[in-house]
């Protein structure tokens, strides 16, 4: 059996790969890329068949952040010419999400840069949400404020939140390399707390900051451990006036092969496509919803999305329906369960069981874990880098 018909067999039965196993999707070559998406599109169907989910972000404070994440534009010290405002009021927050929701999310994702939110700013996120909540039955909020302190996760919970989002970013080992003012520990702890809190846990990666395979595999595996219903997977957006301006590493293709492999590793979890899909997946964004069941609608934080209209249009014409409000997202297993994720897996395999020997595979019939071609060069593409100027914090209509 090759490598690619053992991880369709080990993501129907919610069994974790090998490392070696997701480093061989890494390594695939651009001849064997539908092949990989084939592969990771059957586990995507069978666990969420051809859904997708709109999720709409609201940047609720932007800009001047005191943390140093050298990717982000609204970093200290960054000199990108995003916008820059203060805490949105409730119904301005409540009016910005309005958009997204007509446009057919049903997650409104309310985040605020800053390291962390104090108790003042937990009160003023808990009124958003239930002014969102108070106009739009059933819409689900997620909430992502920075690190979090004892108690905070639970008032939000009470609030009416349902999901909290802090990403890792990128593997432990090179995390201090990317941030210096907060740890990696700083962020699982973050994590943890929003699980302990009853809340559905939501953390990804950032691909494309000049890390290893080795790194993307251990960030995954390190998602995998901590048990998250949703991971966004974001493509850097090299921003102008950030660290990290010159890191143009993401070809179409590779990103796909990381879609693919995040989705081998995770099968049954909700794998969000995140920001830089218009950058970096470009024409290829149709492909990536094979293997991605979730996806964000119009604008970012700080950046422009594709029109609205364009990502409904791409949704229909890839043969995919947007998810309605009344279904639920998860699989049984893990809808069931609070919080639960790909550590409860019974018999099934768990988070933790890799077999410690397994390797890569028997690939005898021209299988694909061999070594790969060189990666293609990646050309800039700053004209797809466009600031946000327009929702949440502006007078013009958002994108949605």
């Amino acid at each position: 059996m090759d490598l690619l018909n053992t991880l369709v067999d080990k993501g129907l039965r919610r069994e974790t790969p090998t490392r070696e196993e997701a480093l061989a999707v890494l390594a695939t070559s651009d001849d064997d890329l539908l092949d990989v998406v084939t592969a990771a599109g059957k586990v995507r169907r069978h666990w969420f068949g051809r859904r997708v989910k709109l999720n709409y972000l609201v940047n609720l404070k932007s800009g001047l952040c005191p943390e140093d994440c050298s990717y982000c534009s609204q970093r200290l010290g960054s000199t990108a010419g995003i916008l820059k405002y203060t805490w949105l009021k409730p119904d301005q927050a409540s009016e910005a999400a309005a958009a997204g929701l007509a446009g057919g999310a049903k997650r409104v994702c309310l985040v605020a840069s800053g390291r962390g939110p104090t108790d003042r700013d937990v009160d003023r996120v808990s009124d958003t949400i239930k002014a969102i909540k108070d106009q739009n039955e059933g819409v689900e909020v997620c909430a992502c404020l920075g690190l979090l302190s004892d108690g905070q996760a639970e008032r939000l919970r009470a609030a009416g939140a349902d999901a909290y989002n802090h990403n890792l970013n990128t593997s432990e080992a090179t995390y201090g390399d990317i941030t210096t003012t907060h740890t990696y520990a700083d962020r699982v702890d973050t994590v943890n707390k929003a699980h302990a809190a009853g809340l559905s846990a939501c953390s990804g990666l950032i691909a494309g900051m000049g890390e290893r395979d080795e790194d993307l595999v251990d960030v995954v595996f390190a998602l995998r451990e901590l048990d998250p219903d949703s991971v966004p997977v974001n493509f850097l957006i090299p921003f102008e006036g950030t660290p990290l301006a010159k890191e143009w590493n993401l070809t179409p293709q590779r990103c796909l092969r990381i879609l693919a492999m995040v989705r081998f590793v995770c099968p049954d979890v909700e794998v969000r496509i995140a920001g830089g899909r218009e950058v970096h997946l470009r024409s290829l964004q149709p492909l990536a919803l094979h293997l991605a069941n979730s996806i964000f609608l119009g604008d970012y934080l700080t950046s422009e999305g594709q029109a609205g209209k364009a990502d409904l249009d791409m949704i229909a014409d890839a043969g995919f329906e947007v998810e309605g409000a009344d279904e639920v997202t998860l699989p049984e297993h893990r809808a069931a369960a609070v919080g639960g994720g790909c550590g409860s897996h019974a018999a099934a395999g768990g988070c933790g069981s890799d077999a410690e020997n397994a390797g890569c595979g028997s690939h005898a019939e021209g299988g694909v874990c061999g070594p790969a071609d060189a990666p293609a060069s990646a050309e800039p593409r700053t004209d797809l880098v466009a600031v946000r100027r327009r929702g949440a914090g502006t007078d013009l209509a958002p994108n949605a």
